[in-house]
């Protein structure tokens, strides 16, 4: 990947969509091959897969947001325990600097409990964000939520790709991925069938697999 490219990995259930984007920071260990982030080589030594973590955000399917602290706190938080911010009002101004709390005022102070799940999300995405990393991972970032709850959330990833964000996102959002996509990219049983830009992949495919998973999901 080059800096600032968007890149939409689809394809059906079980074809390693998620597994393939999982080893970008390492949750999931390769068995061949090489991945290098920002010319850090991931592997087994610990001290690599710290380093490569701040610099590659993730948002996951279930926000996967800490219960029992606000909304500004789980922004906060990994400036706090994994990039050793000294000071907790420096936290807050980053974050309030940075843009990418999704809530302001008595907002940033509720619980995850308190807010949809498009809300939530947005949260989770901003958690990230104030990492500053140099990569975003979405691992099917609307497939929890509620579809009048899905464009708030496609609407804060289009930002960050108009921004110049580098971004992996595994998605079946077909329209996302036809207006904001460099690369498509499709999987079926754990290996990458076709790959292409957005407009040969949409209107010329050529694998057979990748006709018969177009026709149906554009159907919806």
């Amino acid at each position: 990947m080059k800096k600032g490219e968007r890149i939409v990995v689809c394809g059906p259930s079980g074809s390693g969509k998620s597994t393939l984007i999982r080893c970008f920071n390492r949750l999931e260990a390769h068995q061949q091959g090489e991945i290098i982030v920002n010319g850090i080589t991931l592997h087994d030594r610990m001290r690599n897969v710290a380093e490569v973590r701040k610099n590659v955000g993730m948002a996951f399917q279930h926000f996967n947001l800490f219960p029992h602290k606000t909304v500004l706190m789980n922004c906060m938080v990994g400036l706090m325990w994994i990039k050793r911010c000294a000071s907790c009002r420096g936290q807050e101004d980053r974050a309030a600097v940075s843009g990418a709390c999704p809530h302001s005022g008595a907002g940033r102070q509720k619980y995850p409990i308190q807010l949809s799940g498009g809300q939530q999300q947005r949260v989770a995405i901003a958690h990230s964000l104030c990492m500053e990393p140099a990569v975003m991972l979405f691992d099917e970032p609307t497939s929890a939520l509620d579809p009048e709850m899905v464009s708030a959330v496609l609407d804060t990833m289009t930002s960050l790709a108009r921004d110049g964000m580098t971004m992996v996102c595994v998605t079946h959002e077909m329209g996302f991925a036809r207006t904001v996509a460099d690369r498509v990219i499709f999987m079926n049983s754990g290996q990458i069938a076709e790959e292409g830009n957005p407009e040969s992949f949409f209107t010329n495919p050529q694998h057979g697999r990748t006709k018969l998973f177009l026709s149906q999901i554009l159907k919806h």
